[in-house]
C-alpha cells in the first residue's frame, strides 16, 4: 500500500476513535451514553448484561475516553505511519479484552465496536511501500 493511502487509514481510525470515545471523557456525557446503550441493549434483546456503573467504573470509562480522545487528536494533527502501527497494537489489545468481556457475560453490543477495532487493526498492520529517497 502507498504511504498516502496508509495515512488516510490512520486518520480515518483517529476520526472513528474521536467520534466514538469523546463522550466517554466526562461523567455527564458518559452517563448519557451508558443510558442509551443500556436502552438499546434492552430494546433489541441483545444477550449479555449492561450493568449500572458505580463511581469507580465511571472513572475508568472517563480515563479511557480522555486518553483515547487525546490519542485521536494527536493522530489527526500529526499523522504518521509509526502512530498507525502503535494504534494497531492497541486495537489488538482492545479487541482481546472486548472479546474476553463478552465471553464472560458482558453485552454483545460490545461486538459492534470490536468489528471496528479488528478492521482498523488489520488495516494498520498492512505493509507500506518504501518511499524513494530523493535529493
Amino acid at each position: 500500500m502507498q504511504l498516502k493511502n496508509y495515512l488516510r487509514i490512520v486518520r480515518a481510525s483517529a476520526w472513528y476513535d474521536l467520534i466514538v470515545t469523546i463522550g466517554f471523557a466526562t461523567p455527564w456525557s458518559f452517563t448519557l451514553i451508558h443510558q442509551s446503550l443500556t436502552q438499546l441493549n434492552s430494546s433489541l434483546g441483545i444477550a449479555g448484561e449492561f450493568p449500572a456503573f458505580a463511581a469507580a467504573h465511571v472513572l475508568m470509562a472517563n480515563l479511557l475516553g480522555s486518553i483515547v480522545t487525546i490519542w485521536a487528536i494527536l493522530r489527526l494533527r500529526d499523522t504518521r505511519m509509526e502512530y498507525g502501527r502503535y494504534d494497531a497494537a492497541g486495537r489488538i489489545l482492545f479487541s482481546m479484552w472486548q472479546l474476553y468481556a463478552v465471553a464472560h457475560g458482558a453485552s454483545q453490543i460490545i461486538l459492534a465496536f470490536t468489528v471496528f477495532e479488528i478492521a482498523f487493526g488489520i488495516l494498520q498492520l498492512l505493509p507500506v511501500e518504501k518511499q524513494a529517497v530523493t535529493d
